[in-house]
């Protein structure tokens, strides 16, 4: 973002323009001590700031979603800057790339538009000289390095929570409920769908719920070992007898698994299965390297009927040989046509998916054996069921969200459209991730432009389309086409409006008007 310096000076001064940032891994470093920093180096040099850039709890780990330098950088490429020098505090600040190259080349595309950048609290003279070069260099490198062991050290303290058996985030599951204590370990009570925690030193462990879901979950692990029901006929049980999951939604041979397989119910606490650390692709880990606590909550389900369930789902893959895997799978594509994810998982006495990609490599190749050849991705009947589900949620954690930092948030029933604090309106947009046949991950998306809303959240899920990747906050009135297709690293003007997580969303709506900041 920029804007015009409200206090230029008059005169002969040479113009030029600050760059300020402060990152949540250095809240020591405000924007305003080092714009008084910067504002001291230009009255000793003899420049007039004319403008400001300005990134605000941003990492310098990459340039997406850095607002500040990327508009600094297309104004000054486009032709449109009016200044001839940036100023910056320090090398760290210009950004902390893990690649020290990609941190010269802003400053080199500074550069060659014969604008300078000058470091104000450095010890040396960025004036092009082989000193400056080598200790600009170095400075870089280290900034990355910074990062790298911040990372470490923050893997490390979460890993010390998860041991202590905190969650780190999550619904806690049917049968489970989320306690919020506090930094002594005293309970302050039960959390409910859509709150959080507001106290940094506060934590969140898991407790049993409600004796009649412990009841159930206890028989889904019966009926599953001792009455040898698969999952879908424990599924249609639990759905015939009007019991609704912790979601509210009817029950599925998937969501039955899911609890079968979750040691969270014999009272483990699991981390670290997907990483993505310095901002790099999700990863999802092997299981060596996940982080487990054992006996980190109160269990509500025996570890005996839990390994026994488990012996039990690895047997079904276990036990059959290869062609008799590829046989099963033969049979189900024959009775339903073709074949995905979502109908091997559903199947009765079918290995999972995840056996299949196991044993085979991928599920493509799996399909290739018994002669099938998808000419669409089916996953998207399993996925889109899902994700209406994961809609209605985010809608209802965003008014929850507005309204705990003070805002107001209005549903319209019909269309789901928010009104936020009776002045602007806002759409929530799902965007769910497929892989082109290369390779590459993309995301889909189509704006609401019947109901013209003031601005669109568009949620864009991770490669499982499981969680949330990452938030866009797009102002719909400036958008042209409403249509739009997302890849990995999108372009300037859509990384401007970037998100990690809605909690930013959050604070802006509640200093209204969100528009002018947009």
């Amino acid at each position: 973002m920029s804007w015009p310096d409200v206090d230029q000076e008059e005169g002969n001064r040479r113009k030029a323009a600050q760059y300020v940032r402060m990152s949540t891994e250095h809240q020591r470093y405000s924007t305003a001590n080092q714009a008084d920093e910067i504002r001291r180096y230009a009255d000793e040099r003899g420049y007039q700031i004319i403008k400001t850039y300005s990134d605000a709890g941003k990492s310098g780990l990459r340039i997406q979603g850095r607002a500040g330098l990327t508009q600094l950088i297309d104004d000054i490429e486009s032709g449109r800057a009016d200044f001839k020098t940036v100023l910056v505090y320090d090398v760290s600040r210009w950004g902390s790339f893990q690649d020290a190259d990609e941190s010269a080349y802003y400053e080199y595309a500074c550069k060659r538009a014969g604008i300078s950048v000058e470091y104000c609290a450095e010890q040396f003279e960025n004036d092009g000289s082989t000193m400056s070069t080598v200790v600009k260099g170095l400075k870089r490198a280290m900034a990355g390095e910074y990062s790298r062991e911040l990372s470490q050290k923050v893997f490390a303290g979460q890993s010390r929570l998860i041991e202590l058996g905190y969650r780190q985030g999550g619904a806690p599951g049917f049968g489970l409920r989320r306690m919020l204590i506090d930094e002594a370990g005293n309970a302050k009570g039960i959390l409910t769908r859509g709150e959080h925690k507001s106290i940094q030193t506060d934590r969140v462990t898991l407790v049993p719920g409600p004796d009649d879901e412990i009841a159930v979950v206890n028989q889904i692990f019966e009926s599953f070992v001792r009455d040898g029901q698969a999952e879908a006929e424990i599924a249609a049980d639990l759905n015939a007898r009007g019991i609704k999951t912790d979601l509210d939604r009817s029950w599925t041979p998937t969501v039955v698994r899911q609890i079968l397989t979750n040691e969270k119910y014999i009272g483990n606490n699991i981390w670290n299965r997907n990483s993505f650390k310095l901002k790099k692709r999700h990863v999802r880990n092997d299981p060596s390297n996940w982080v487990r606590a054992v006996g980190a909550f109160e269990a509500i389900v025996s570890t005996d009927l839990f390994e026994a369930a488990g012996a039990i789902i690895g047997a079904r893959s276990q036990r059959m040989s290869d062609e008799e895997m590829l046989e099963s799978l033969k049979e189900t594509l024959e009775q339903h046509g073709f074949l995905s994810g979502f109908v091997i998982n559903e199947a009765a006495g079918l290995p999972s998916s995840g056996a299949y990609q196991s044993r085979f490599g991928s599920l493509l190749r799996a399909y290739s054996l018994v002669g099938f050849k998808p000419d669409r991705d089916y996953r998207y009947i399993e996925i889109n069921k899902r994700l209406r589900g994961v809609h209605a949620d985010i809608v209802s954690d965003t008014i929850s969200g507005v309204e705990a930092v003070g805002g107001l948030a209005n549903r319209a029933p019909q269309t789901d459209i928010l009104t936020i604090n009776d002045e602007f309106t806002v759409s929530i947009v799902i965007a769910r991730c497929m892989q082109t046949g290369a390779g590459a991950f993309r995301w889909n998306i189509r704006l609401d432009a019947g109901h013209l809303p003031d601005m669109t959240i568009v949620v864009r899920m991770g490669q499982m389309n499981e969680l949330p990747l990452d938030y866009y906050l797009l102002p719909t009135f400036d958008m042209t086409q409403s249509k739009l297709r997302l890849s990995e690293n999108n372009g300037l003007s859509l990384d401007a409006f970037r998100f990690d997580d809605l909690s930013h969303f959050f604070a802006m709506a509640a200093r209204a008007p969100l528009l002018e900041v947009a």
